[in-house]
């Protein structure tokens, strides 16, 4: 039980820089390897030792992986030998780490043709940074935090989409068959048109179509800054509350330096001065 205690908070507690060091620096070489290994050239001259390296990583991941799944049991909310076990396994952060494996060894029962692509999925791996990094954790929190917020302005943002989409063929189905032929193609140029980002490959020709897709990309403008709005309020109060949380007495609770506080700042000071 030491053992595995250790090895828990090794992994989960922070308490070995080093081994946080040294994952972090493989997950970014990693990201180089892959980077680089799409260049023919490269891949032509260091492709051997590139397999190599992605072996000894898928190694040292997988060898992470199972010791947090070894070892969880040390923290109480897993410490069912089986069911804890399991518990952990479903956590976006340990779905993540197996996420990071799982390409290479299914790279074995597959067909070839789809070798390229799981080998493309080791781009996954760099989300594991969000172990490592506060900034990262802080954007998880926020996501959390502000789930139903973004699911409800996505949805409406899919509902405006799915309108214009049809609003659009039906303008413009008539008078150019080969840009409009049918819903699923016009959502091409509302998505196009509501990001304003405006490829000009699809466009519209009447008066209608031009006067309909200039209200789509105004509404677009307004729709889209809505889950950068919320994302910012959200990273706000995020920092508030670590901040808050920070300056919060480890005995009584409360706020230091505010009123009603069992500790305040200048009672902490006057404290040391006396110590």
């Amino acid at each position: 039980m030491k053992i595995r205690q250790a090895v828990w908070q090794a992994l989960e507690g922070g308490k070995r820089p080093f081994l946080d060091l040294m994952i972090v620096s493989l997950i970014l070489l990693n990201v180089v390897a892959l980077v680089a290994g799409s260049t023919r050239s490269v891949h032509e001259r260091y492709g051997g030792f590139l397999d190599l390296f992605e072996i000894f990583s898928i190694a040292v991941f997988s060898l992470e992986y199972l010791a947090r799944i070894w070892a969880c049991i040390a923290d109480p909310r897993y410490h069912r030998s089986v069911l804890g076990r399991l518990k952990f396994a479903v956590t976006p952060m340990a779905l993540l780490d197996l996420a990071a494996v799982l390409p290479f060894f299914l790279a074995f029962v597959v067909d070839l043709r789809f070798l390229r692509t799981l080998r493309l999925l080791r781009a996954v791996r760099v989300a594991k940074l969000t172990r490592y990094f506060h900034s990262l954790k802080l954007f998880r929190e926020v996501l959390v935090s502000r789930k139903e917020e973004l699911v409800l302005t996505t949805s409406v943002m899919l509902l405006l989409l799915v309108m214009a989409s049809c609003l659009i063929f039906e303008i413009e189905g008539e008078a150019q068959p080969n840009q409009f032929p049918d819903i699923p193609s016009a959502m091409w140029w509302s998505v196009a048109t509501m990001t304003t980002v405006g490829y000009g490959d699809v466009y519209p020709i009447t008066a209608a179509g031009k006067f309909f897709g200039s209200f789509v990309a105004l509404l677009g403008i307004g729709f889209f800054a809505l889950p950068a709005g919320i994302l910012g309020s959200g990273f706000v109060d995020a920092i508030k509350g670590h901040k808050a949380a920070l300056e919060r007495c480890p005995h009584c609770g409360g706020l230091l330096g505010e009123e009603g506080s069992g500790v305040s700042r200048q009672g902490t000071k006057g404290a040391k001065d006396q110590e």
